[in-house]
């Protein structure tokens, strides 16, 4: 990851000092930070009176207050975080943004088009609005990865230990890419495959192998364990295996089923994106 452009996407509170694992990491590998001080626009609060074609929309007095306050406290912080940034020497910019929530995800998309990879903040996941729609933005309509827990985690960008969560699927795969220049300077990579069919439609003869070689063939330390999931949810298992080997990063694809399906039953993705003691790196 050296040498990199990272999207980091944060909230109207977070503060350097909250983002100062992530910055010491970018401190030492080079990395160019472009970030965005994000925030959903106040929902239009309309009101209807009135019958037929002669209703009248009625707009509350306070809706625009309410903009501006949104506005100016992201600008706000922005301006604290570009003065420290640039006061400490990194190379970065900072920009506020500020959108409808249904907009949230074509301004994340069109600024990660220039970037190696995607970091969203632990306060910007508390955000009621802002957490899906950049998730869904970085997940489906750019190439590169998302990391989640990873901008207070010291060894998200410098891993030493990285469980792949491996299943010979096209989200997985560009996990796997997305993850390269974090797998080349790990210590140890395990490709991990849960509950493997050994077929030749599915995951191969020997399950893992595949990947594990074309890992090795770009340097990185590498060993394939096969696991039976035991009939608990591949999530849990995930996260069960991680804590095991003391994984400093999780590498996985995200939404291998349709995001309705995981949204009403649940799934992996889902588990994963949950839960805030792991750093971990999707792809979809």
């Amino acid at each position: 990851m050296r040498n990199a452009t990272i999207l980091l996407l944060v909230d109207a509170d977070d503060q350097p000092s909250e983002l100062a694992p992530l910055l010491d990491s970018v401190r030492d590998l080079g990395i160019h930070l472009s970030v965005v001080v994000m925030g959903a626009m106040p929902r239009m609060p309309v009101y209807a009176y009135g019958a037929g074609e002669y209703g009248v929309i009625a707009f509350p007095d306070g809706w625009t207050d309410s903009i501006e306050e949104t506005r100016a406290r992201l600008e706000a912080n922005a301006t604290v975080l570009r003065d420290d940034l640039g006061r400490q020497g990194y190379s970065a910019e900072v920009e506020a943004v500020m959108a409808e929530p249904v907009a949230l995800d074509a301004e994340v998309a069109r600024r990660a088009l220039t970037c190696d990879l995607v970091v969203i903040s632990d306060g910007l996941r508390d955000e009621s609005d802002a957490p899906s729609q950049t998730a869904q933005a970085a997940l489906f309509q750019i190439p590169v990865g998302l990391l989640i827990n990873g901008a207070r985690r010291p060894r998200a960008l410098q891993p030493e230990r990285v469980l792949l969560a491996w299943n010979s699927g096209l989200p997985a795969a560009r996990a796997a890419h997305a993850a390269l220049p974090l797998l080349r300077e790990a210590e140890e990579v395990t490709v991990a495959v849960f509950d493997p069919v050994a077929t030749p439609s599915r995951d191969g003869e020997n399950p893992g192998s595949g990947m594990a070689q074309w890992l090795s063939h770009h340097g990185c330390k590498v060993d394939v364990q096969q696991y039976p999931s035991g009939g608990i949810e591949i999530g849990q298992a995930i996260l069960d295996r991680a804590r095991e080997m003391q994984a400093d990063l999780v590498v996985m694809g995200a939404y291998e089923h349709s995001r309705m399906r995981e949204l009403i039953l649940g799934g992996t993705t889902r588990t994963m994106m949950a839960q805030r003691e792991l750093p971990v790196l999707l792809a979809h």
